[in-house]
């Protein structure tokens, strides 16, 4: 094979311009798909695998160009824009940006659709601007009233230390996957789902994994928001409502609110909810200052579970003073410190529905402006607000924070504002949970609206169910967590990359996809091109990627171990669960 012929060659390193149809002779090259004539996209089912990564990023070049051309949101002189998403004016994109009015989920429907109208039926459910994104990353109602507890069960000095790295690698991911999306998403196939980028990186089976997992944490975020919110309705009612009621009053306040459908009609909501957030922080930061912790909750404390003597009476029924460590408080009590840390992850827990907030985005380019903002509001309030509490509550503090405020007014103001974030951010997850794990019709449509109004409850009582039944919020958290936000915010991110650089550069000049004919044309396979694709001028990145993938699979692993090992340490005991009237916060009960 000639392999000297001049070809122009495809630009990898400049994600605005398209890949070239390649310009060989077919004797020269190793076609791997190819037909008398190219498939439209509509045409294909939904994941196709004869759909080549190659057809994808030249889709996705396409795409990226097109985006290029938009202008950014108008701002002009209103300030408030900037404190308000919403104020944002979008650029229409016109009557013809309308979607066909029939389900593109079906694919014998989507045979009759012209290509203009798929390509503008993709570009009509992008509209979510950067600042929203910002707003939606910041909602997570656990990020930071969990960190006292993580910084209470590690220390000041391994806490600091532990949040920062979290922290900067949760920015690093955000950005790998951000890079992915931009190499595979186009208006021809639209990426919808964190599991579409694995499927068109390493097939099904990836997909499939992610899937389960995003399920079982979606699932599981909104259980722990009910029993959190239930817990604080019953310290609220001074434990006179049935315990039980308390948290089922959330899952049926559930049905109403999940009726909200898409992400831009939750900008004002997420907009609300974190300045409500910042006001719990204010609140209970003033009531630790001037009020001593929350004896009575002793037993859910940080404290019990590194050391029950930390927090037991003495005879007199004097409790402990408040105590700080600055290394970990328990060097013997290792998975007491972990689950701690499980805590703190929950901070950075957003990574799982990136790619659905890219997928909404008008301008996917400028994600990255919100999701760096998002980890540095993040990072800067929560661990200042977590190193507070600590240092006025030491080992008393509780999870969530707010339901440790000894003082009744200040708990009941703290606790009331809690609920309201927390239900927004519940609904939050219950809207990503089901829009992109069930095949159903366009929201945009009736049936697919009936469809919803039917699954909303059903959804938000399996996760009642499954909460309900677990007697330790922190260990259910720590759970979660290492099974599943871990993965998202730090496993999956880098090996997806890899698998992405590895295909990309893995393209030599002359190779790519042909629009006219539908061939991709290769001049070799198997492991050369994994090789190439590793090793090519970007090499460094994909050795630190793997790297920290191997990394963050030990700690998930590290993770699981310690939060099973709490777990069975709580059910040798008998426990209160949401299923009976008592409160786990009545200890007079």
């Amino acid at each position: 094979m000639d392999e000297k012929q001049a070809i122009t060659p495809p630009p990898v390193d400049d994600e605005k311009q398209a890949v070239p149809s390649p310009t060989v002779d077919d004797k020269q090259a190793v076609s791997v798909a190819a037909g008398e004539s190219p498939i439209p996209p509509q045409h294909r089912r939904l994941r196709d695998p004869d759909v080549s990564f190659e057809e994808y990023y030249y889709y996705a070049t396409q795409t990226r160009a097109e985006e290029d051309t938009l202008e950014p949101p108008k701002v002009g002189k209103n300030w408030l824009a900037y404190l308000v998403p919403n104020l944002q004016k979008q650029e229409d994109s016109g009557p013809e940006a309308q979607g066909p009015e029939i389900n593109i989920n079906d694919r014998e429907k989507r045979l009759h659709i012209t290509d203009d109208e798929w390509v503008n039926a993709s570009r009509a459910a992008r509209n979510a601007s950067a600042g929203a994104v910002f707003y939606l990353i910041t909602t997570d109602i656990l990020g930071p009233f969990s960190l006292p507890y993580a910084f209470a069960t590690t220390g000041w000095g391994p806490g600091v230390a532990l949040f920062t790295v979290f922290g900067a690698m949760a920015g690093y991911s955000g950005y790998l996957l951000w890079d992915s999306f931009m190499g595979l998403d186009s208006y021809q196939f639209p990426t919808r789902a964190f599991g579409d980028i694995g499927y068109r990186l390493y097939g099904p089976w990836f997909r499939h994994l992610v899937n389960l997992l995003q399920a079982i944490q979606l699932v599981c975020n909104v259980g722990a928001i009910i029993i959190s919110n239930g817990e604080a309705l019953s310290e609220a009612a001074k434990f006179k409502l049935c315990y039980a009621v308390c948290c089922l009053v959330w899952a049926l306040a559930g049905f109403f609110f999940g009726q909200i459908r898409t992400l831009q009609k939750f900008g004002w909501l997420a907009n609300l909810a974190v300045y409500i957030n910042l006001l719990v922080i204010f609140i209970t930061m003033g009531a630790a200052a001037h009020s001593p912790p929350l004896y009575a909750g002793s037993a859910s404390s940080a404290g019990y579970s590194i050391n029950p003597d930390l927090v037991t009476p003495n005879a007199e029924g004097v409790y402990p003073p408040v105590q700080h460590s600055g290394g970990l408080p328990d060097p013997g009590n290792f998975g007491s410190a972990v689950n701690g840390l499980m805590q703190a992850v929950y901070s950075y827990g957003g990574s799982m529905v990136f790619i659905e907030f890219m997928s909404e985005m008008r301008r996917p380019r400028d994600f990255l402006k919100g999701m760096w903002g998002a980890q540095l509001f993040i990072y800067i309030c929560y661990m200042l607000y977590g190193l507070y509490m600590y240092g006025y509550q030491g080992q008393y503090v509780q999870t969530p924070s707010y339901l440790g405020i000894s003082n009744y007014n200040l708990q009941t103001a703290g606790n009331s504002l809690a609920m309201v974030s927390a239900l927004i951010s519940a609904t939050l997850y219950g809207n990503i949970g089901l829009k992109y794990l069930f095949k159903a019709p366009p929201l945009s449509q009736k049936s697919g609206k009936l469809f919803w109004i039917a699954l909303i409850p059903i959804y938000w009582s399996i996760a009642f169910v499954i909460a309900a039944a677990i007697p330790d919020f922190a260990g259910f958290t720590s759970i979660v967590s290492a099974t599943c936000i871990l993965q998202f915010s730090y496993t999956f991110p880098p090996l997806m990359h890899i698998g992405y650089n590895i295909k990309k550069y893995a393209l030599q000049p002359g190779e790519g996809f042909d629009p006219a004919t539908g061939q991709v044309t290769l001049f070799d396979s198997g492991w050369k091109r994994v090789y190439r694709g590793y090793f090519s001028k970007r090499w460094y990145v994909n050795v630190f990627n793997t790297i920290f993938f191997l990394g963050a699979l030990a700690t998930a692993g590290i993770g699981i171990w310690a939060a099973v090992e709490g777990l069975i340490a709580v059910y040798a005991i008998p426990e209160l669960n949401a299923f009976g009237c008592t409160s786990p916060l009545d200890v007079s009960g």
